[in-house]
């Protein structure tokens, strides 16, 4: 998952590794907290998307907070209640 969130923030060097896993780690405590199941995967599109665009809104100072941050909620709200991510669907 570090290397799609370093590409999607278009990041080439290891000098903030530590901190992107970091964030990574974040995202995927945050969505497994609103009952989003396979927080962990790093082949599903939707938690890897829903996971960079949490990164991009924390890493740094982005100018597009807001944008960044209705956009990672409406990831968030769809996957919650999307049958095949949580466990109420199972």
């Amino acid at each position: 998952m570090l290397e799609k969130v370093k590409l999607a923030l278009r990041i080439t060097d290891s000098d903030f590794d530590e901190e992107l896993n970091a964030l990574i780690a974040s995202a995927r405590a945050d969505l497994a907290v609103a009952g989003i199941t396979g927080t962990d995967s790093d082949t599903d599109p939707l938690i890897q998307t829903a996971v960079i665009s949490y990164v991009k809104m924390h890493f740094g100072e982005p100018d597009e907070y807001d944008r960044l941050k209705a956009s990672y909620d409406e990831q968030k709200a769809q996957l919650s209640t999307h049958t095949g991510h949580t466990e109420w669907g199972l």
